[in-house]
């Protein structure tokens, strides 16, 4: 029997979300309260510009980036929201890059010669804007730190100590390049939390500052990556985590 696409996706969305148990609690998201962002066959809610026109399409349900330019923006903004989604690197890295070692403060791990010590990397790089401001950007990246860190914030030394802290994943919890993740962002007023497949990877990471409103962004930075299942709801400060 054929099925809309649209119960499709929703199908596959509440299997993945399943699957994904620390990521949500709830099998079916707009049961939830979700509502999609991505209605998985069209740009229909999404803002692009000559660059994101020619560089991201819609493939087999997902949105797809082909790693060259173009960040893609909501037409809507957003306040206080929980988002859910998933997101999968393709095709091949920028190449091997050195990249820091940061420790569990925010701070980068030093040798004794006071520099910082680095490991090889396959270069990825990715992320997903929050509020139209790419400052409280949750990142998507290869970096030994692992994804959800907020580097805008980390590494702003004007920023608090506990912020820069909470700006750090507690864990690295990327799976294998090729396999899709699923992360689970919500912030209400300057509070953000991120789980990043099971690990709750930034935990009431207070972010000064932060724009009381705007649309929501994937960053295009040289990687080709790809997006499904985007889910929104509206959240109070009062609201549950779960």
């Amino acid at each position: 029997m054929n099925r809309p696409l649209a119960t499709i996706v929703l199908s596959t969305a509440a299997l993945s979300l399943a699957l994904a148990g620390g990521c949500c609690t709830q099998s079916d998201p707009v049961a939830a309260g979700f509502t999609p962002l991505f209605n998985g066959t069209d740009f229909e809610g999404w803002n692009r510009n000559a660059d994101a026109e020619a560089h991201w399409s819609v493939r087999d349900g997902a949105l797809d980036f082909d790693g060259v330019k173009g960040d893609l923006w909501t037409e809507d903004s957003f306040e206080d929201f929980e988002l859910l989604l998933e997101w999968r690197w393709e095709g091949p890295s920028q190449g091997p890059v050195e990249r820091p070692i940061i420790e569990p403060d925010g701070s980068l791990r030093l040798d004794e010669n006071g520099d910082a010590v680095t490991v090889l990397v396959e270069e990825r790089d990715s992320g997903v804007y929050l509020r139209g401001n790419s400052k409280s950007q949750v990142n998507i990246w290869e970096w030994p730190a692992g994804s959800g860190e907020v580097y805008g914030y980390r590494t702003d030394g004007s920023m608090p100590a506990a912020t820069r802290a909470a700006a750090t994943p507690r864990s690295r919890a990327d799976r294998p390049v090729g396999e899709w993740n699923a992360f689970r962002i919500r912030i209400v007023g300057e509070t953000l939390n991120v789980h990043l497949n099971e690990a709750h990877v930034l935990v009431d990471c207070v972010l000064p500052g932060v724009p009381d409103s705007g649309p929501i962004g994937l960053q295009a930075h040289g990687s080709a990556i790809r997006f499904r299942n985007l889910y929104i709801r509206p959240v109070t400060a009062g609201s549950p985590s779960d």
